[in-house]
């Protein structure tokens, strides 16, 4: 029986978030001072008071969900986890969990994440689309089809639980593979209200400035396994998770297969750590007999 930390990303965000923990814990209120110092702006009153909109921007979204997963995990009292895993930005809140870096590091990592995704955004004016009840296979071909003949950018990008898959890619491409996946039976395909093209080729502007600022900072030995994204397993090497962090811009989040891999691996219980309950409900689709909890 091994516990798992698990960690939430963009989209989970809402306003209000972490005022309770600023309110009622000192060490959490030291932690959001902190965050404000590094950041140069007050991101705990956006959190606490801003608006849905405010919160949308990826610059602020990205800081404000990694700021509210690793504060709170930081109050739980004698967290001990025998493996942690984040879903895309969430990732950087797990290996805050699990030693690989310091909370200021990771910080100041999402912020640099943040504005270079964003960035990367305007160069290349792109999007996102759910696909639901078709196979990760099925979706895959479509994909690749779409690409060898089109030449648009369009790939699975959140492999979120079985028959739940989000693509990533070009508007063009994005709005061929929707009338696609219908075609092909997909109970539903929409577009989904993001700012661009997350986890694609596309992000490849952003993956070199990331790579820079990841290359110069510390990473230790981490005290349990984190289950990156992209390779669905676990990892202890600070030099292999450095590159996996850095691939996973491009890359998809594999996030059915990295709680499979949990679940060979012995975890039974898995907690949330973290704004809303969307990782629980994964995790209960994955593994039916998973015992999930959350933390926010």
């Amino acid at each position: 029986m091994k516990h798992a930390y698990i960690f939430p990303g963009q989209g989970s965000q809402f306003s209000g978030m972490g005022k309770n923990l600023y309110e009622k814990n000192p060490e959490a209120k030291d932690l959001f001072e902190r965050a404000n110092d590094i950041l140069g702006f007050r991101i705990s009153d956006l959190l606490f008071t801003g608006t849905d909109e405010d919160l949308k921007q990826t610059n602020v979204t990205q800081p404000a969900v990694f700021l509210h997963s690793a504060i709170a995990y930081a109050t739980i009292p004698d967290a001990r986890p025998d493996m942690v895993a984040g879903h895309s930005l969430g990732e950087f809140s797990a290996l805050v969990a699990n030693k690989t870096l310091q909370f200021e590091d990771a910080l100041k990592l999402v912020s640099i994440r943040a504005s270079a995704m964003q960035k990367a955004c305007e160069i290349n004016p792109s999007t996102m689309a759910a696909v639901l009840a078709l196979d990760d296979a099925k979706v895959e071909a479509i994909c690749k089809e779409i690409m060898e003949d089109t030449g648009e950018v369009v790939v699975p990008a959140n492999f979120n639980c079985p028959r739940q898959l989000v693509i990533s890619g070009s508007k063009k491409g994005i709005e061929i593979a929707i009338e696609k996946m219908k075609a092909a039976g997909a109970k539903r395909a929409l577009v989904l209200p993001v700012g661009g093209a997350f986890h694609s080729p596309l992000m490849k502007p952003a993956k070199e400035e990331l790579a820079a600022a990841i290359e110069a900072t510390k990473f230790s030995e981490p005290i349990c396994p984190v289950y990156q994204n992209v390779v669905a397993k676990a990892i202890t090497s600070p030099e292999e998770i450095k590159t996996n962090l850095i691939n996973q811009l491009t890359g998809a989040v594999r996030w059915t297969q990295l709680v499979q891999a949990m679940v060979a691996d012995g975890a039974t219980h898995f907690t949330e750590v973290g704004p809303g309950k969307v990782l629980q409900g994964l995790v209960s689709k994955i593994f039916k007999e998973a015992v999930v909890s959350g933390v926010s």
